[in-house]
Parts: C-alpha cells; structure tokens; sequence
C-alpha cells in the first residue's frame, strides 16, 4: 500500500514537472519539497473555522457597535459556562432593584448540591451570600452555584431558564435559548458569538457598578483560595474579564473585554480545539483589532431593558420578617400572592390588571405567563414546547386569526386576563394614555390556556418599544418588552 503511494505520488510529481518550461524544470526532490512547502502553508493560512469545524468567532467595538472580525458569527453554538454571563446578569439586575443585597443567603438545595463539577462544594441545607456566589461563577464556575442561583431568583431552574430566555430576547440576542443555569449539556440550550458579544458589551454598559467582579483573580472560601478560570486576565494588557466555557460537545469557549487608551473591544471565541489554542486565539485577536476600534462614541449600545419579574427567596423572607439560616434546611414561605404581583405586575393608577383570586386559580396551569417562548426554529428538540402554544390571536376588533399571525418583531405586553373584553378594554385604555409613543402600533391579544395577553406590536425596534412602556409605567400601566 505504502510502496503503492509513493509511485503515485512520483507519478504526479513528474508530470507536474514535464509541464513546466524546459527552463523552468525541476529535480522530483525539489518538485516534492515545493509541493509539500506549499500544502503545509496553505494549511497553516486556513482559518478557524477551516481547521476547526467548531469553531465561531467575533470582535465587535464596544462604543460604536462596529464588527471588526467576524467568523461564523451567527452560527449556532453550545455556551457551556458562557451561560453564567447571563445568570450573573439576572443576579445583578436583581441587586440593582433592590430584591436582594450582597449579603443576602443563597440557599443551596439538594438539587443544586448534586450538581456535577467544576463545584464550590457548599452541601445541601447550607447557603453563601449572593457575594460569595457570585464569585464562585466568576472564578472556579461552580456549577452548583449557578443551579443555587437561579433557584434562588427564580423559584425554580426551569422558571429561571425561561427568564434567561426571556432576558436574551429582550437584549437583541435573537438566537440564545437557556435551559439551565450553569451551561452543563443540553441539546436545546444554543447561543452564537454575536449574541454573547451583545451580552458581555451589555453587562458592562448595565452594570458598571458590578462589573469589577470579572476581574476577579481569586477568592478564599472557607479553607479553600480559589483561583480565576480566565488565563488573560494579567497576561494581555487592558483585558478585564468576562467568562470561560468548555463541555465536549462546545469546545473551549471564551467571552473577553478589554480596554486601553479610550479603545473598547468585545471578543468572543467559542469552539476552541483546547484552552491554550482559544487562548492564543484570543490573544491575537484583541492585538490585531483594539488598536483598530474607535475612541468616539459612548458605549450605550444595548438599551436597558426591564427587570425580568424574579422574586429571590431572600426578599420574600425579608417580607415576612424572617432570615435565612446560615446552616441547615431552609424554610418555606407562601409567596404565590407576591409572585402573581411580579408576573401580572398589577398597575397603581388603573387597579389590578385582574383580581388575585381568578390570577391564582389560573396559575396552576400556566406558571409562566410573562415569559414568550423562544422562537422555534432556535430549538433544535423538536416538539419540546415546555407546555406553551398560542391558542388564538385576535385584534382589537375581536377578529379571530391563527397563530401564524401573530405579529412579529418587538412587542409590548401590558397584563393577561382571564376574560377577553378586559383584555380589549385595557389596550384600549393605554392607548389613550400612551399619545405618541403608541403611535402606529397595534393592539392585539393572544389568548394562552386560560388568559388573554394584551399587547401592542408595531414598533421600530427595540428602542420603540422600551420608549413605549416607560411612557405606560409613567401612566400606571404595567408593561414588559420583548421580541417576537
């Protein structure tokens, strides 16, 4: 076979030289040298993505939004740890509302504690504060912890991934879908480094006050001093954070900001081969573009859009008059009245969206009411729908139209009834009171399960549409944005 090759090979090379000019003809070692000279330099030109299938990259001026490299951008990947950027995300925004405070105690369940590693270890029946927490997932990316979290701000993982979800749509990430908060494997759970560069520029754009955290280099907790994930950070001058990621199926990921000389970059790579190749990758990326990004421009790329309706344990126990214990079980405390209020948000000029009695009768079949769907050409297990569908759409005029309908784009949700003439007479109510700025727009309900959601749609954008509900809030109406 081997014998077979290498007279195939002489072959080639032969009658590659018999076509060169008589001038130009070389020696068959020399045509071979050339030849594979050349194969190994063409291979070690090909890109990521041609050496690695895997492979997505990104780099994208964090104050004027330009994309200066880009490959593969919009492709779909796995986020792997990644997806803690968007869990600290909700964790910040919660502190920034006041529901929670940095000393608050984070509960760790039997269900978070038996989460596989990277772990902190805390043990079921036991709690860290939200600090703690907090850098655990910066640093060591303690799975564990991310499930504590996100119990802990959610109610449950599941709700806590829909809000997850919920939170990317809002942000303009229109192909990330969460499942989970730590990032650990599922076939449903996809993103793209376009949509984590919008996630990290929104972190820092949001959070400024929290976003120290990701340049966390180690933290002690209890005996143990934990060490950041992150290899750039003191290696490449001006990086100062944000996240690392790997499963199997992901590769080695990575989300990095860096800032020097009034210059900001956002580069993601996601799909590396090995840590020390993405590494590399990422090092001559943030080289050959951070000199090239503008000084001009002020960041605010990403509007600020509304608190996704958590409610931590901690500020329910702080309602009651309790604290969390620092050892041992943690108790329950009823706070389905507190949770309908968050979900339905019942409004202060305009009385309550619907009455808490018909709100708590319906909440046994519908939990997630606030929170859209992920659309479902991102959701690659097909009929897995978690429960949701859209019965019947119908506008103002009460035509009744089919689910294909349901108008696309940003929309704004205003509250859900259990009867469709309060539905109607609410959106008719806030358009007398929203003037300009529901100009245009259409008013429609969707009817789920048992509710009516009523909504405009119609709006130019994201920055319409968040214009739209602070005009509302101002009025007393409760409203959320999110893109369909």
């Amino acid at each position: 076979m081997c014998n077979t090759r290498l007279k195939s090979s002489r072959v080639s090379l032969s009658s590659f030289t018999d076509l060169l000019p008589t001038s130009l003809q070389l020696r068959p070692k020399t045509a071979r040298w050339l030849l594979i000279s050349g194969a190994v330099a063409v291979m070690a030109s090909a890109g990521p993505a041609q050496a690695n299938p895997k492979y997505a990259g990104i780099v994208v001026d964090a104050k004027s939004g330009k994309v200066l490299y880009s490959e593969d951008a919009d492709a779909l990947r796995y986020p792997a740890s990644l997806t803690k950027m968007m869990t600290l995300y909700l964790t910040f925004e919660a502190l920034e509302s006041g529901k929670i405070r940095k000393d608050s105690r984070v509960p760790v369940s039997r269900n978070a504690a038996k989460e596989p590693p990277s772990k902190l270890g805390v043990g079921a029946g036991n709690s860290l504060t939200v600090d703690q927490a907090i850098k655990a997932l910066v640093t060591r990316s303690a799975n564990d912890v991310a499930t504590a979290l996100g119990e802990f701000l959610g109610g449950s993982e599941d709700r806590f991934a829909r809000l997850m979800t919920q939170k990317a749509r809002q942000l303009g990430m229109t192909r990330t879908v969460y499942r989970n908060a730590h990032g650990l494997p599922n076939a449903a759970q996809v993103t793209t480094a376009r949509d984590q560069a919008r996630l990290g520029m929104a972190l820092r754009q949001h959070f400024p006050q929290y976003y120290d955290y990701f340049s966390t280099r180690s933290f002690k907790f209890g005996r143990q001093t934990i060490g950041n994930h992150n290899r750039l950070l003191g290696a490449v001058r001006g990086v100062d954070g944000i996240k690392t990621g790997y499963t199997r199926a992901s590769g080695y990921n990575l989300v990095t900001s860096a800032q020097v000389d009034g210059r900001s970059v956002v580069g993601v790579v996601l799909g590396g081969r090995s840590g020390a190749s993405r590494d590399a990758q990422m090092k001559k990326l943030v080289a050959a573009y951070l000199g090239k990004a503008s000084r001009r421009g002020n960041g605010g790329l990403i509007a600020q859009a509304e608190d996704a309706p958590t409610l931590a344990t901690a500020a329910v126990a702080a309602d009651s008059g309790h604290d969390l214990p620092v050892n041992g079980p943690v108790p329950t405390y009823r706070y389905e009245e507190s949770r309908i209020e968050t979900a339905y948000a019942a409004t202060s000029g305009n009385g309550s969206v619907v009455g808490k009695e018909a709100l708590a009768a319906t909440l046994k079949l519908q939990r997630e009411v606030a929170v859209p769907e992920p659309a479902p050409e991102y959701m690659p297990e097909q009929g897995d729908t978690n429960g949701a569908s859209v019965d019947e759409l119908t506008t103002s005029s009460t035509v009744v139209a089919t689910a294909a309908d349901v108008p696309s784009g940003w929309v704004i949700q205003i509250g859900a009834t259990p009867d469709q003439k309060q539905a109607r007479d609410l959106l008719d109510r806030a358009r007398s009171s929203g003037g300009k700025a529901l100009n245009g727009a259409t008013p429609f309900t969707v009817a789920y399960q048992e509710l009516y959601r009523a909504r405009f749609a119609g709006f130019a954008g994201q920055d319409g549409a968040v214009a739209a509900c602070k005009v509302l809030k101002r009025k007393g109406f409760a409203c959320w944005a999110s893109l369909q």
